[in-house]
């Protein structure tokens, strides 16, 4: 006897045209009850039998090959460095929830710590997206792109140049963390940075030793070191660090993020080190778990959900022909001081 999975491979695709043959109307009408567009313009009636129809027949809408048809798609394409983090999960929240469901979103991930390789997005450019949205890029990666349609920033503070931007104010909590420390009584800090090198990055770092600099807070360039956004790969670069660090006096350790931070709690607690009367960390972010960590983390707030709600606003209006009313906002960060800078 033949296969139940042979007979379904052979079995013919159902079209519309099969659907509106069942039911007794045209193909117009099944594709505007299939698409949810009958308002004032199908019978409840005829609605009735194109559903049954195609429950009966088990139709299956091609949106991607009609829209495709159509010269664009309902696909949003979001260009993100790292899904894993806890930060981009937040972030692809907002923008769903801004996007609702008349789009797709589709996910162009790079790996962990690394950049998005423009190559590898212009291959999803092939599906003609609705519009593009793009987090923390680098310059080289925009111009190297090229993308036309809609297409928004996020956190791409000084690249406002090439499209419309959803930035967060990281230099804002950059500098009021380095008051923090300073107002504490440390004098010499050290600083841990991602490898991406992209624009948001650079940011916070210049503005914390710019800052921490005016306030007498030292931190050289042998005091900075650079690892891929991984609690691992921190805390194995803060175990090669650390004992020349406390040889020459650094109290206080800055993050690029709360992933870099929780390394470096991680292999402290190996290494004995006492947070924070020994040493004192601090990331950015605010990642949920930065609150419940042990002990808890010192970070710069950084509004993620809001920042993709955001700028899926912004792309569904640009979609939709819209002209943005201000096309460049920034959202502010904020300072949480935790129990891994201040003792209880």
């Amino acid at each position: 006897m033949e296969s139940l999975e042979r007979r379904h491979a052979r079995a013919p695709r159902v079209t519309a045209a099969m659907v509106a043959a069942r039911a007794g109307v045209s193909t117009a009408t099944v594709s505007l009850v299939a698409n949810g567009k009958t308002q004032g313009r199908v019978s409840d009636d005829n609605i009735s039998r194109v559903r049954t129809a195609i429950s009966e027949l088990g139709y299956v809408v091609d949106s991607i090959g009609s829209s495709l048809a159509r010269g664009v798609s309902s696909i949003v394409i979001l260009v993100t460095p790292d899904v894993s983090n806890p930060f981009f999960a937040n972030v692809i929240a907002g923008v769903r929830e801004s996007l609702g469901a008349e789009y797709q979103l589709l996910l162009s991930v790079a790996d962990s710590g690394e950049s998005p390789q423009a190559s590898d997005v212009r291959k999803l450019l092939a599906l003609r997206p609705a519009g593009l949205l793009v987090g923390a890029p680098s310059a080289e990666f925009l111009e190297d792109l090229s993308a036309a349609g809609p297409l928004v920033l996020l956190d791409a503070p000084g690249l406002e140049s090439f499209a419309p931007s959803v930035n967060l104010d990281v230099a804002q909590g950059a500098r009021e963390l380095a008051r923090h420390l300073a107002a504490s009584g440390h004098t010499r800090a050290a600083y841990v940075d991602g490898i991406t090198g992209t624009e948001t990055f650079k940011l916070r770092r210049d503005a914390f030793l710019e800052e921490a600099a005016s306030l007498g807070l030292s931190v050289s360039q042998e005091h900075i070191i650079r690892t891929a956004i991984d609690v691992g790969a921190a805390a194995a670069a803060f175990a090669d660090a650390w004992p020349g660090w406390q040889r020459e006096g650094v109290t206080a350790v800055v993050c690029g993020t709360d992933t870099h931070a929780y390394g470096l709690l991680q292999e402290a607690r190996v290494e004995g080190v006492r947070i924070p009367d020994e040493l004192a960390v601090a990331g950015f972010d605010d990642l949920p778990y930065s609150a419940t960590s042990n002990p808890s983390l010192t970070s710069v707030h950084l509004p993620a959900t809001p920042l993709g709600r955001k700028a899926g606003e912004q792309l569904r209006g640009l979609m939709e022909g819209l002209e943005l009313s201000e096309p460049h906002v920034t959202l502010e960060s904020s300072l949480v001081v935790r129990g891994s800078t201040v003792s209880s």
